[in-house]
């Protein structure tokens, strides 16, 4: 028994040798700095097993999104249903939806804080699409915004394009952008999303300071897939009197945040089903969790909810009875 375990034995030792940052590769150097050493190890160890199943591992046994024969039927499909040239012109009618949140414990100083939320960004799926999102973002009112994660559109592969529609973006985003990343995304792309002055929460916590007063913001890891996420870490300096939004790609933790104490959760991943029957009831929301979790508001014990149906489009750049969106959350006392 020994002697059939070692080599295999050998070979993740190895592996979590050759993880370890190198002198020239600067991008790993960086994220030794910025992320803790067995996170680090665990997201570039999964990233390194090459292009994700499309069946087993994360919280769902199904993952469509890595079945790129699924991808060729639902483009062919709608194709030949005459609804590919519809969809894509809707996936491209970015809406504004506007979610007032009540939280009794809010300081009076951030009564009217305005969150702008974007989600499943999807960037380097569509061409037109990052100009798309720049023109609707860039004359909104809002006070910081919060990005859900999955900027790329595979969930492998190189990251350059989706980086570069991120850049166009930001240059239409106010200061003070913060972010998760999804299960779409590499830990790889973090030096370059922070090099736009995005501030990536990876299982931590940071502070929006008004006069004397607080408001926590705390991020974990894509939930879904790489389930990276830890909840005990992000809430490791926060204040239990204090108001705390938690960002997460993914609403498939919405049971263990409500018990953490935060006051309200943002997140995506779900895209409400983005192909949906009319009245926007989705046929498939890719979420191991109730369906009432997957799209809107929604509500656990004392914390609110909200999963929005996200800015891009995956697996197929349309979008049918389920329009994308942008969603501005604004803080209220009572």
């Amino acid at each position: 028994m020994t002697e059939w375990r070692r080599p295999w034995c050998d070979a993740y030792m190895l592996n979590l040798r050759n993880l370890a940052p190198t002198p020239d590769d600067p991008i790993q150097r960086r994220l030794s700095q910025r992320v803790e050493p067995m996170h680090l190890r665990q997201r570039l160890g999964i990233e390194s097993e090459g292009r994700q199943p499309a069946f087993g591992q994360g919280r769902n046994f199904i993952h469509l999104e890595n079945l790129i024969s699924f991808h060729d039927f639902a483009r062919w499909t709608l194709k030949a249903s005459l609804l590919y040239g519809i969809g894509r012109r809707n996936m491209l009618r970015i809406r504004v939806v506007e979610n007032e949140v009540v939280i009794p414990r809010l300081p009076a100083v951030f009564d009217g804080f305005t969150l702008l939320h974007i989600s499943d960004l999807h960037l380097d799926a569509n061409e037109e699409f990052p100009h798309a999102l720049a023109a609707r973002v860039r004359d909104l009112d809002y006070d910081a915004c919060v990005l859900t994660g999955d900027f790329r559109y595979r969930t492998y592969g190189p990251t350059d394009a989706a980086l570069e529609g991120l850049r166009r973006v930001r240059a239409c985003l106010k200061e003070e952008v913060f972010a998760v990343l999804g299960n779409h995304d590499s830990i790889r792309m973090v030096p370059a999303i922070e090099d736009m002055r995005i501030r990536l929460l990876l299982n931590e916590s940071t502070v929006i300071r008004r006069g004397g007063a607080t408001l926590q913001l705390a991020g974990v890891d894509d939930p879904h897939y790489f389930r990276a996420d830890n909840l005990e870490r992000a809430c490791r300096d926060l204040d239990p009197e204090a108001p705390a939004v938690l960002l997460a790609h993914s609403p498939e933790i919405f049971r263990q945040a409500a018990h953490a104490g935060f006051d309200l959760m943002l997140c995506g991943h779900t895209h409400g089903g983005q192909i949906a029957l009319p009245g926007g009831l989705g046929l498939i929301y890719n979420a191991n969790c109730p369906r009432r979790y997957c799209k809107g508001a929604w509500r656990h014990g004392p914390m609110q909810g909200y999963t929005s149906v996200g800015a891009g489009s995956s697996i197929v750049d349309v979008r049918l009875n389920c329009p994308p969106e942008v969603t501005l959350h604004r803080l209220r006392r009572r």
